[in-house]
């Protein structure tokens, strides 16, 4: 039976659905005779005889029309469940039925003795039986270990064993999925229930629920220390939130040299089932609860949408550019000065999405480049990603982060105004808030630009008279709105990343201060949080508009937590096995980031996370004015004019900004 139930898998689909309606006829007059014999029924006529030969045709005939009409050739048997079984026995009884009756009719015109009621009750049973066995046990073998003891070739890789963490509903899901998996790759040795009434000691589909809360840690010590088969522990989807000690768990874990994966669905459920897991990363282990995404909202205002991401090869920029391409943008053009940056990005797109993305290596500062890429782009809204954002770095290449930051954002924006892209977009800096770092007010600056366009709607000009005296204010209808956030785990230069090197180096730590703390998000909640801003920002106008939005980041984490959180992750002791060294505080650096000044009126909005800022708009002459200024102490070299000029416009105060100008504009002359 076993090897019939191979062979019959083996086939092509056609080939095999033939030879189960062929089966199932047998059956059927299998279950003829059965239920004859079992009745101790003695017919008139010969079994073999020109009537009886007629008689079995009519049987097989009705029956294989009656199954075809039921749908008994559409199940895909390895997943079949309860209503398949019913659908059968509904069958068999219309079959029972529809023979009953027409042996009425037949014995009103001709006599036919040794038929009575009893023989087809005995057939319906016999005849349900029968054609369900075949399936039931292909199911059996489809779901137990038999089926990938029988399916196993020499040369495939052992099975991993594994322990799940989740709900009894997923653990469900997932143990039925890894036992249909071809090759096999996991084996789900216990379950281990989030539910506080999960009924320890019992089993589902034969493995057996070793704990449930809260006792989850203390069970999972115990399991690595008994056994040394164990290779994998998986986590149901949103565990880190619903459990306090997912942190200690990945400890526990990875320090007995147990990988760590979080499920988050299944994919090729034709070829049998196979999960979608994922590495657990630090954003998780961080306890932060992530936004429940309008991905309707989100999706409908990108969808059909040609983009623009500058700085698209950069951590954000790079999500924002995949993020758009999965919500159905009609084309994305990255525009970048980093080669290998944007090689690592194409690595990371699906096939089914390159034919819609467009990356050109191009200095964001450049305007004839970035005019000529827009011009033949067309693209309906430009994500501005592009900056230098490393704090230490920037005190000391400060022109730089005035060349990008300051004058790469006036050329992109300008560029946008120019050629009437409806909707220009800043990623800003929680480090624009009261700044104390070269970075901070370099993106303060940025902005004030974007803000002062804002008020405006109007295209910034190389004539400070045409703005000036209102001519062309209104020419250009592109919306110019800034969004900001803090820290983004994972992101080129992060302290995860950081932290992450360091501890795979054996140590130590490093951290500036005990006292320190940031804010957090995860890349991908603050990308789709950007284009909601957006979505948001295209509907308003008049005075519910806003010129900077701000993400709710939830509470500061102090960067220490992170680093000891990060070291037991890996399934180390903090100060033990990895030391942990303070530095001191680094030029620019700031203990604790705010969101935004005292200053700025914050604005609840009806989205979860983001809020719009009532913020100072500094008037774009006045920005011309200290961009010229700018300009100058660059070329001059002199970082405390500059530094001058931009603490004046950050202040908004005339007086400030009239002293710095002079000393700037007359080093120029």
């Amino acid at each position: 039976m076993t090897f019939y139930v191979e062979a019959v898998s083996g086939l092509r689909p056609k080939m095999r659905r033939a030879i189960i309606m062929v089966q199932d006829i047998a059956m059927v007059l299998v279950a003829v005779a059965l239920s004859l014999s079992l009745s101790q029924s003695r017919l008139s006529f010969e079994a073999l005889s020109p009537g009886g030969l007629a008689c079995w045709t009519l049987i097989a005939l009705l029956a294989h029309l009656l199954f075809r009409y039921c749908g008994l050739y559409n199940t895909v048997w390895r997943f079949a469940s309860t209503p398949d079984f019913f659908n059968i026995l509904k069958s068999c009884g219309i079959l029972t039925l529809l023979l009953y009756l027409t042996s009425l009719v037949v014995r009103s015109f001709h006599p036919v003795s040794g038929l009575n009621e009893r023989q087809f009750i005995v057939f319906l049973l016999v005849s349900f039986t029968v054609i369900s066995a075949p399936r039931l046990y292909y199911r059996f073998l489809r779901d137990g270990a038999s089926w990938r003891i029988l399916r196993r070739a020499p040369g495939d890789a052992p099975i991993k064993q594994a322990l799940f963490i989740g709900q009894l509903s997923e653990a469900d899901v997932i143990v039925r999925f890894t036992r249909t998996a071809v090759p096999a790759e996991y084996a789900i040795a216990g379950i281990m229930a989030t539910e506080r009434d999960a009924p320890l000691g019992t089993k589902l589909h034969g493995v057996p629920v070793v704990a449930t809360r809260p006792h989850l840690v203390e069970v999972l010590e115990e399991y690595v220390r008994g056994t040394e088969n164990l290779d994998l522990l998986i986590f149901g989807k949103g565990v880190e939130r619903e459990i306090e000690d997912y942190a200690e768990l990945v400890r526990v874990a990875r320090h007995s040299g147990i990988a760590v994966v979080q499920f988050s669905g299944l994919s090729q459920l034709g070829q049998g089932g196979k999960l979608v897991l994922d590495a657990v990363e630090v954003e998780t282990i961080m306890g932060r609860s992530a936004v429940a995404t309008d991905i309707e909202r989100i999706g409908a205002f990108v969808a059909g949408k040609r983009v623009l991401v500058t700085g698209g090869a950069g951590s954000i920029g790079r999500v924002l550019v995949k993020r758009a391409l999965e919500l159905g943008a009609e084309a994305v053009l990255v525009a970048d000065n980093s080669e290998f940056g944007i090689f690592q990005l194409d690595q990371l797109i699906d096939d089914k999405h390159r034919d819609r993305l467009t990356s050109r290596i191009v200095d964001v500062t450049d305007r004839r480049h970035m005019t000529r890429l827009v011009s033949d782009f067309k693209p309906a809204i430009i994500f501005h990603a592009a900056a230098l954002k490393h704090v230490p770095i920037l005190e000391e290449n400060w022109e730089a982060a005035v060349e990008t930051n300051i004058f790469g954002t006036l050329a992109c924006a300008e560029v946008a105004a120019k050629c009437g892209v409806p909707q220009f977009l800043l990623i800003s800096s929680d480090k624009a808030v009261d700044p104390t770092s070269v970075l901070g007010i370099t993106k303060r600056a940025a902005e004030q630009i974007v803000a002062s366009l804002h008020e405006n709607r109007g295209a910034p000009s190389s004539s400070p008279t045409v703005v000036a005296n209102g001519r062309d204010a209104q020419s250009c209808g592109t919306k110019f709105i800034a969004v900001r956030f803090g820290n983004v785990f994972g992101s080129n230069g992060s302290v995860a990343t950081i932290f992450q090197a360091q501890i795979e180096a054996g140590g130590p730590v490093t951290i500036t201060d005990r006292r320190m703390t940031r804010y957090f998000m995860t890349i991908a909640e603050a990308v789709d949080l950007v284009i909601m801003s957006a979505a948001d920002a295209e509907q308003r106008q008049g005075a519910d508009d806003y010129a900077v939005y701000m993400l709710d980041m939830g509470k500061p984490v102090p960067i220490l937590e992170v680093a000891e959180t990060m070291i037991r992750m890996a399934g180390k002791s903090p100060y033990t096995d990895i030391p942990i060294r303070f530095t001191g505080i680094r030029p620019g650096e700031k203990l604790h980031e705010t969101l935004h000044s005292d200053s700025e009126a914050v604005v609840k909005l009806d989205i979860a996370k983001i809020f719009g800022l009532r913020t100072d708009v500094v008037r774009w002459p006045k920005i011309q004015a200290a961009l010229a200024a700018l300009q100058a102490a660059v070329r001059d070299q002199d970082k405390a004019a500059a530094l001058a000029v931009l603490a004046g416009l950050h202040q908004s105060d005339q007086g400030v900004l009239e002293q710095a100008l002079p000393r700037a504009v007359g080093k120029a002359g």
